[in-house]
């Protein structure tokens, strides 16, 4: 495992890299990062009914990481996890990473990951995935989107933030270690924590909301969008960008440290 001041001096040249991509790389990547998070968003509904009651609910926790698992393995950009690209900016005598390439990274991989978590939506709807478990597993899709577009603003800001502060911790600890067997430990206990508490995370909503919507939960994309996932990726930035980005660099950076 590598110190985090290491982590730090790495991610500036990551940062530099994903700052820099062209527009059609950072879609493309995005649209596969939302795919594999929407992946793991689907088995822990899956889990979660097979089992059913509290432990259903464990289960489907310790399921969701193969989503964050599989976008820190493959190399594809998400949107939450970017959310770190400030920390090597704020460095900015030293750096070249630009506020103008975080900000072309975010939107475009958004855009990205929205189209994969709406590709998963669509595929459980057209392929009926939602009828298993004699229908239960749609009508929790449906208490899901539900329960989801019903948070107050307040509420989901703060959910977010506690999102995304365990999802960049996940992605930060994934960096330091080499072997992809480091990187699913590193991953698994804050993404399953993240779950089990019932925290907002934007991406995984592109396919939760969506999911729920197409299969008849009731609502409409414009409650959707302003009442969800605008909170919510405010709160993802915030916990990502200014309490785990900030956090690290003020703690770890050699200007700072000293």
């Amino acid at each position: 495992m590598k110190p985090s001041s290491e982590i730090l001096a790495n991610y500036e040249q990551t940062a530099r890299a994903k700052t820099t991509l062209p527009v059609w790389k950072l879609l493309l990547s995005g649209i596969f990062a939302g795919f594999f998070i929407a992946l793991g968003g689907l088995g822990s509904q899956v889990a979660s009914v097979a089992v059913g009651g509290t432990a259903g609910k464990l289960v489907g926790a310790c399921v969701f990481p193969v989503g964050l698992f599989l976008v820190v393995t493959v190399g594809v950009e998400l949107f939450t996890g970017n959310c770190l690209l400030p920390a090597p900016w704020m460095n900015r005598g030293t750096t070249n990473v630009t506020m103008g390439g975080i900000l072309k990274n975010w939107f475009f991989v958004y855009i990205g990951n929205f189209i994969g978590g709406l590709l998963m939506a669509c595929s459980v709807y057209f392929g009926h995935i939602d009828r298993m478990f004699d229908g239960a597993l749609g009508d929790t899709m449906m208490s899901a989107a539900v329960s989801k577009m019903g948070l107050d603003p307040a509420e989901a800001v703060i959910k977010a933030i506690l999102c995304n502060v365990l999802v960049c911790l996940a992605v930060w600890v994934a960096m330091g270690s080499t072997s992809v067997g480091g990187k699913a430990i590193a991953v698994f206990f804050p993404v399953m924590l993240f779950v089990l508490c019932g925290f907002e995370h934007s991406v995984a909503n592109m396919y939760f909301i969506p999911n729920g919507l197409f299969l008849g939960s009731g609502g409409d994309i414009g409650g959707f969008l302003l009442n969800n996932l605008l909170p919510v990726t405010i709160g993802n930035i915030i916990g990502g960008s200014v309490v785990v980005g900030g956090g690290v660099w003020a703690l770890y950076h050699p200007a700072k440290s000293k």
